[in-house]
């Protein structure tokens, strides 16, 4: 190497003139080192060849101690873990050297031909403590492995501060007393790192110091997203994965997704920005190879999954994700906050909305299926129909995430088309056929947020179906008796989980009122027959034989009739037993009592007042509890398996 290269080497050094901020740090200043040579201590000094090579010889000394081949352990053993004083000396030393070099190749002396040898020397001898630099750097990295875990230094950095200057680089054999052994062992690590890398850079070999902290860090980094049971998979892998595969993945994604970021991503960037405070691009450049690959892959999947094929089911999972990734955002600003890391917060907004679109998309095919069910089999006696159960436990579910489907919805609000609305609020409706439930659930009667008023109308969509079903029953009374079961069965599923709060009371009341209304009339419709034969004007004995002949038998066809017939909830079941009851019965008492005597011994009379009690109390008897019985085998729309309540994740 020639003096000029020398020279134009060292000129392009800039120890202590660094653009970039740097902490104060008083080893940077000459003064701090006791083993500086007084005619160093001035920068702007000059000095001749013959004081050049006393003091390249001076600092040789010093550094010769952990370089020379007779002290073999030199090359197994640590600098900064055998002795801390003579680490601090080696440093002093380096950048004494590097002061001289610069200050030598200023001066004059340094175009003579006798103070070449000198000065490449002088560059031999930084080349050999860079290596040995390199070296300790590499040791305390991987020695410390476990120490300087992302998830130990996050931990530790909300509770404590480690050692962050070089003043106290002399006392740092009291920080493990203080702290304990295991924070301060790595925190003596962290500024033995930060030291050596001051070092390193200040002297031109940044790169080299570089290079070993990203290899190591970064198959951190890679351990640690393993650890958490993240597999990077591509789009394509996502998108033909089965769903019960993909909801594993997710949830394992969901348990790793706050440690990845405020832990993992988060702790390396607190250890490099300790490690290499003194440069705001170096610490860009290492933090955006060592984490930023990762974390976009990290934060692609939730993405991935939102742009699978849609299906009911998986909106579940889809809040979930969002929920995550929304109370990400925050944390991942000041971590990725660097200008090349952009590519990180831009995708943790990109798996933000397409989640929010998603779950959009999946609510309306939601709605789009009840319209669209089209199954031709309705529950026996006017029970309970599969489509309730399975859209109510699905509606009670998304309550659950009142707050983030507000916020999803937030500038979307709900437009209902006019022709569905007029047809909804249409109050007409004929004698014998029960009008729809729809005209009396107006969203008007909810008095809450934006999404209280969404979550009505998907109610009155499912209200306005089960119209239609209603209305394929043969018998009128079972029809009214279908909609008084379905509607009090939505009721009570309101009443009981947190559509209560947001529909209101007001809500809930009036459709309580809708379905003992329709209880009502299947009271009038089914029975009203029977009444009119022990009603009305007075009649002669003739008549009355053939009243009496004809009420036996509409009682027995009546009873016969609704044999099968349910009232799902116990507490109508008796309000309408007690109704029927309190209908026919005192009627056919006064008729019984009036023509008893007359009609005795014709035949007419089969039935005394107790009987006809007992024939109205059995009843619905083989009526279901309306909580009980399944939707698991019943499909909406194309999903592939049914979603239950005790399926929500909130469970999980």
């Amino acid at each position: 190497m020639t003096i000029k290269d020398l020279r134009r080497l060292l000129s392009s050094y800039s120890f202590g003139h660094h653009h970039h901020h740097r902490r104060p740090s008083s080893a940077s200043s000459p003064a701090s080192s006791p083993h500086t040579p007084p005619l160093l201590l001035q920068q702007q000094q000059l000095i001749t060849g013959g004081v050049m090579k006393d003091h390249v010889a001076a600092i040789e000394a010093i550094l010769a101690r952990w370089e020379s081949d007779a002290a073999a352990y030199a090359k197994s053993s640590s600098l900064f873990h055998d002795d801390r004083a003579q680490a601090r000396e080696y440093l002093a030393a380096v950048r004494d050297l590097q002061r001289a070099m610069l200050s030598f190749v200023s001066s004059d002396a340094a175009s003579e031909s006798s103070s070449h040898a000198t000065l490449i020397h002088a560059q031999t001898l930084m080349q050999t403590a860079m290596r040995r630099l390199e070296k300790e750097f590499s040791q305390i990295l991987a020695a410390n492995r476990d120490r300087l875990e992302p998830e130990s230094v996050s931990a530790r950095s909300s509770t404590h501060s480690s050692v962050s200057n070089d003043a106290e680089y002399d006392d740092v054999g009291g920080v493990g007393d203080s702290m304990g052994d295991v924070e301060g062992a790595a925190a003596i690590a962290m500024d033995d790192l930060h030291a050596i890398a001051e070092t390193m850079i200040s002297v031109g070999y940044g790169k080299e110091c570089v290079k070993v902290y990203k290899v190591l860090r970064k198959s951190i980094v890679d351990e640690g997203l393993y650890r958490l049971g993240f597999e990077r998979l591509s789009p394509s892998q996502v998108h033909k994965l089965d769903w019960q595969v993909l909801e594993l993945k997710i949830r394992s994604w969901l348990g790793a997704s706050r440690v990845a970021v405020s832990t993992l991503f988060s702790g390396e960037r607190i250890l490099l920005d300790h490690v290499f405070a003194s440069s705001d691009s170096i610490r860009e450049a290492v933090f955006t190879d060592i984490s930023g690959d990762a974390a976009v892959q990290f934060l692609r999947f939730p993405e991935s999954v939102a742009k699978c094929k849609r299906s009911t089911e998986k909106m579940f999972r889809i809040l979930d994700l969002y929920e995550a990734v929304s109370e990400l955002l925050p944390e991942i600003e000041p971590v990725f906050s660097f200008v090349s890391t952009a590519a990180v917060r831009d995708q943790a907004l990109a798996a933000y909305s397409k989640l929010a679109e998603t779950a959009r998309a999946i609510l309306a095919d939601f709605e789009a299926a009840i319209h669209k069910e089209h199954s031709k089999s309705l529950p026996p006696g006017g029970g309970i129909h599969p489509l309730t159960r399975h859209a109510m436990d699905y509606v009670m579910t998304l309550a659950e995430y009142e707050s983030t489907l507000a916020e999803i919805f937030a500038d979307f609000p709900l437009q209902t088309p006019s022709f569905l609305t007029d047809f909804f609020f249409d109050s007409s409706h004929s004698e014998t056929r029960p009008a729809s439930p729809a005209f009396s659930a107006s969203i008007d009667d909810c008095h809450g947020s934006e999404i209280a008023v969404r979550f009505a109308w998907l109610i009155l969509v499912l209200l306005c179906k089960l119209d239609r079903k209603a209305a394929a029953y043969r018998d009128a009374g079972l029809s009214y008796l279908s909609l008084a079961n379905n509607l009090q069965y939505i009721v009570n599923k309101v009443r009981s989980c947190r559509l209560r709060g947001m529909l209101g009371e007001e809500w809930t009341a009036r459709h309580a009122a809708k379905a003992r209304q329709h209880a009502a009339e299947y009271e009038r419709v089914a029975w009203g027959k029977v009444l009119a034969l022990v009603t009305g004007e007075e009649v002669s004995p003739s008549e009355a034989q053939g009243r009496m002949r004809a009420f036996n038998a509409a009682l027995e066809e009546a009873c016969a009739a609704q044999a099968g017939w349910v009232v799902a909830d116990a507490e109508m079941r008796e309000e309408v037993r007690a109704a029927v009851r309190g209908m026919v019965l005192p009627a056919y008492r006064g008729f019984y009592e009036q023509w008893r005597v007359v009609l005795e011994g014709s035949g007419a009379v089969r039935f005394s007042p107790e009987e006809v009690r007992d024939r109205v109390a059995e009843l619905f008897d083989g009526s279901p509890d309306s909580g009980s019985g399944s939707c698991s085998s019943y499909r909406l729309g194309s999903d592939s398996s049914s979603v239950r309540s005790e399926a929500s994740p909130r469970a999980v």
